[in-house]
């Protein structure tokens, strides 16, 4: 399977996003790139060390530029996003390109709170909370602030009960 148009995968940290976009590279032929990999390979430095000696802003930045080089490059199928990136710098109008099918991943919030709380010791973000009730608070502040970004994409897919086969089935099915 070629799809004519890149396909992005956007939404919250543990949504899925790097997982499924694998999984449909894998399974189609498909080339496949993660923007954070991406960042981190170009840096030459983890996400949390770019935050920590470069700050955010620096960072910000420099996920835009890299997401704009993608783009241009047009080198891969499928690209999964951070979490954060189609909130800053002007990032959702490129996503929103006609050439695109973005997808955004919609996880609700007990699901995402459970999947983060046992991953939180590899998301810098989120290391220091130590209470499922933080947390939650914490994910549905974010979300406010994001799910205006998130819903801009072309396709919404609740994946919150969903196996990654299915949520890629369910992509691609879009595409047809």
């Amino acid at each position: 399977m070629k799809h004519s148009n890149m396909i992005i995968l956007l939404g919250y940290m543990g949504s899925g996003k790097s997982s499924v976009g694998q999984f449909i590279g894998q399974n189609n032929n498909l080339s496949y790139c993660d923007l954070d990999d991406y960042i981190q390979e170009k840096e030459d430095m983890s996400i949390s060390e770019v935050f920590q000696t470069r700050g955010e802003i620096y960072f910000r930045t420099k996920e835009h530029q890299y997401l704009k080089e993608i783009l241009n490059d047009k080198t891969y199928d499928i690209l999964s996003l951070g979490g954060g990136t189609p909130c800053y710098a002007g990032n959702m109008d490129l996503i929103k390109n006609e050439n695109l099918d973005s997808f955004y991943l919609k996880v609700d919030l007990e699901k995402l709170t459970e999947r983060l709380f046992n991953q939180k010791n590899d998301r810098p973000l989120i290391t220091a909370i130590k209470s499922k009730a933080a947390l939650k608070d914490f994910i549905r502040k974010h979300l406010f602030e994001r799910e205006f970004y998130y819903r801009q994409a072309k396709h919404i897919i609740n994946v919150s009960n969903f196996s990654v086969d299915k949520i890629s089935g369910h992509i691609l099915n879009q595409l047809k």
